[in-house]
């Protein structure tokens, strides 16, 4: 009797430790199911993302006979002149000049005001503060080929319209309401300890804004102006309505009509290299600062 008692402790407890053994090996299973799942599916949508990438640059080292008769083969020799052609003949150099006065344009103004909107929005209580936050939210929601036919008429009255200014201050007013957004959180999740000490150390103000908070905010401000960086490069419907002139077109207003022109010409190889010159830049910026924009995207959760 005694050993029968004592070995039912041992055999309960043994049982014990297999369920959930095999409750989590169960888990283990369906979790490594479904970390294959994503992986596949992250892997097919990385080569169709990338494999039309790879393609265009491609296709820019060829000439317009290798484009049409071989388009999936390797190009026969690396022909740097279409890079030439397309900067001079193709005017990319034009529109290179014209997209870079307008982003730093428009980028500067719209940090310096998203900033400073947030910062007020995030970190001072007044009223209507919900009022004017949720008009930028709002703002957001609201599509911009909707405003086209009254924003040309506010920017012709107002003397700017075909004028790279003029498309600088739209460019600015469609992406603050994103800007104010995402940098109100942010500012929210700063620490209130850092800018009581600032005040109580003397700092005014702006000081405490400018020497302090800015430095702090960091990573969202790189985040958030990756994000519109890559919207006002590729930002295509604005400048068709705003600008006529074509010595003034911005890089993908003037990359769209280039295809059309090389396209009845014939001249795929110039139009290739155009289109691998724009891509450049986009991928330089995002393979520089992608540390910083992940960061800026969970730095609010972190905190």
């Amino acid at each position: 009797m005694s050993t029968l008692t004592s070995a039912d402790p041992a055999t309960e407890a043994a049982a014990t430790r297999r369920a959930p053994a095999k409750r989590s090996g169960g888990k283990s299973l369906v979790d490594g199911t479904l970390n294959v799942f994503s992986h596949g599916f992250l892997l097919v949508w990385g080569l169709l993302t990338a494999l039309p990438l790879l393609w265009a640059v491609l296709s820019a080292f060829k000439s317009d006979n290798e484009i049409l008769s071989d388009p999936w083969g390797l190009p026969g020799s690396l022909r740097w002149d279409n890079f030439s052609r397309a900067w001079t003949h193709g005017h990319i150099g034009q529109y290179f000049l014209n997209t870079g006065i307008v982003l730093i344009g428009s980028l500067t103004l719209t940090m310096l005001l998203g900033a400073t909107a947030a910062y007020a929005l995030a970190r001072y209580q007044f009223w209507g503060n919900r009022i004017v936050y949720f008009a930028f939210v709002g703002g957001m929601m609201f599509p911009v080929v909707l405003a086209f036919v009254p924003l040309f008429f506010v920017v012709r009255d107002a003397g700017m319209l075909n004028t790279l200014p003029g498309l600088m201050l739209v460019y600015t007013a469609y992406s603050l309401p994103f800007t104010v957004f995402f940098l109100t959180a942010f500012f929210r999740t700063l620490p209130t300890a850092v800018s009581e000490a600032a005040l109580i150390d003397g700092c005014g103000p702006f000081r405490l804004f400018f020497r302090v908070m800015l430095p702090m905010a960091k990573p969202g401000l790189i985040s958030v102006g990756i994000f519109n960086f890559l919207a006002h490069w590729n930002q295509y419907l604005l400048p068709v309505v705003l600008l006529k002139d074509e010595n003034k077109y911005v890089l993908a207003q003037g990359l769209a009509a280039l295809a059309v022109s090389e396209g009845y010409r014939g001249d795929y190889s110039r139009l290739f290299a155009g289109l691998t010159l724009a891509m450049l830049p986009v991928l330089v910026v995002y393979a520089v600062f992608q540390r910083q924009i992940q960061a800026g995207l969970t730095a609010g959760q972190m905190k």
